[in-house]
């Protein structure tokens, strides 16, 4: 039998929060029923009731989820305290069991306003046809029961501090299992408190949701080809998962100390021996002479704001010389050879990613990765061309930014037929629909610091770059 759970999210990467709960259950196991009334699922609100089999699911999903601030079992809700209160009636066989000996206490808050305390002692008050017998424990009761007030957003109206107060949309009530289990992860890998950061570094609360994507856990090896400074390895390295990386700079995994940057960070965390081992290569040019090593890769791969994709080769490829092939000189220092770059274009590099995935993840591995895309014209077939058979997408959030957005993309490899190595051919990059849309993170670089222009300069520039 399912029992109703309420649950309390923070307001912050609304997309990501119902991906990030069934990526969790999947993780563990277990089912989550959602509503059928898709208000219900409006997650622009911090409130979502969800029916799970057990107490154990609501808690291992509180344990796990960045998302989560409280979870509470579900009792009642109404328009007016009126309707809650005879709604909470009605569900006495749920909570008469805690009414003969169980130490208690109430919270009672809102969001989107403060509650005044003297109202807060009347809502109280106004539970006491419940008739607890135990005794009132502020500190350490056998059970809280929680009261939430939902008001509308009143952000950027000027306003008394207390007005308004008892004119909420909304009130829940229940009993609170657990608070804030897995938030305070975002401070603990906060980028400004690590030992080793850089300017490409991903802000820690969106490694954590990068992680949950993967469905790190231990025992589990994870792939971060554009490793950069190591974000995302520190996040699955602590939800237990062994972490390969590679980039084609090794400067950026080094640092300029020693042990490597990545290395110190992950130290900081206690997750250094997770860290399998950091490469310096090309992805188009990897090393790697089998495929299904991996259980997830996870990545955020340089699309040209702060810095770009590189590949190896030159961008104006010089034409044979004629006449004998030039006389090899050695060079008269020590110093290595480092061989040329090339731009590396999105949808060139997001094609190739999704072709390295399918070779290289085990069956129902998955591969999480952020890709930019102009607001005003993207589409969903952006995402759908760039699959390629035996894969498919799981989830598609988007951080907004206002003219642009980055979308955290989550890809599963749905077969278990062998693949050759990718040949990581420029012509299977997707560089328009079959209808002649031209995807919307094509040419993003230069869309960025044209200012999201429409007009056929992006092109040229891009064109006289290559």
């Amino acid at each position: 039998m399912l029992t109703q759970y309420l649950f309390v999210f923070a307001q912050v990467h609304d997309e990501f929060r119902i991906p990030e709960l069934l990526s969790v259950a999947e993780l563990y196991g277990f089912d989550i029923k959602f509503s059928e009334d898709p208000k219900e699922r409006d997650t622009s609100r911090p409130f979502m009731i969800l029916e799970l089999e057990s107490e154990d699911h609501a808690r291992l999903l509180a344990g796990r989820c960045i998302l989560i601030k409280y979870v509470c079992e579900f009792y009642a809700r109404g328009k007016s305290y009126e309707e809650m209160h005879e709604r909470n009636r009605l569900r006495k066989p749920q909570w008469e069991k805690y009414i003969a000996d169980t130490s208690f206490k109430f919270m009672v808050t809102a969001f989107n306003h403060t509650i005044p305390q003297r109202r807060q002692r009347d809502v109280v008050e106004g539970f006491a046809y419940m008739d607890f017998q135990g005794k009132i424990d502020m500190k350490n009761p056998d059970i809280t029961l929680s009261c939430f007030e939902e008001y509308p957003d009143r952000r950027g109206t000027i306003r008394e501090k207390i007005e308004g107060d008892g004119e909420f949309d909304e009130v829940w009530f229940g009993r609170l299992i657990e608070v804030e289990l897995a938030r305070p992860l975002a401070k603990k890998f906060d980028v400004k408190k690590r030992a080793y950061f850089g300017n490409t570094s991903m802000e820690a609360e969106m490694s954590l949701l990068m992680a949950n994507q993967t469905l790190a856990s231990p025992g589990k090896l994870v792939y971060d080809p554009f490793i950069g400074t190591g974000s995302m390895a520190y996040t699955t390295a602590y939800f237990g998962a062994f972490v390969f990386g590679s980039d084609i700079d090794g400067r950026q995994m080094r640092g300029k100390a020693k042990p490597p940057g990545i290395i110190r960070a992950a130290a900081q965390y206690g997750v250094a021996n997770r860290i399998m081992d950091l490469c310096t290569f090309d992805v188009t040019q990897n090393p790697w002479r089998c495929g299904e090593l991996f259980d997830a890769i996870v990545t955020d791969p340089p699309y040209g704001v702060r810095a770009g994709a590189k590949r190896l080769g030159r961008k104006n490829q010089r034409p044979p010389k004629e006449g004998p092939p030039p006389v090899h000189v050695e060079r008269p220092d020590d110093q290595p050879y480092i061989p040329p770059t090339k731009p590396y274009e999105l949808s060139e590099l997001a094609r190739d990613l999704i072709l390295l995935a399918r070779y290289m993840l085990k069956p129902r591995g998955r591969l999480v990765f952020f890709l930019p895309t102009v607001t005003e014209e993207y589409e969903e077939i952006d995402v759908q061309t760039m699959l390629c058979e035996g894969m498919e997408i799981v989830a598609n959030s988007l951080q907004n930014f206002g003219s642009w957005g980055r979308r955290l993309i989550t890809v599963r490899k749905i077969t278990t037929k062998k693949y050759p190595p990718p040949t990581f051919d420029p012509a299977h990059a997707v560089t328009e629909n079959a209808d002649g849309h031209v995807p919307a993170h094509k040419d993003f670089r230069e869309k960025y610091f044209q200012g999201f222009k429409k007009n056929d300069s992006i092109a040229d520039s891009s064109a006289q770059e290559v």
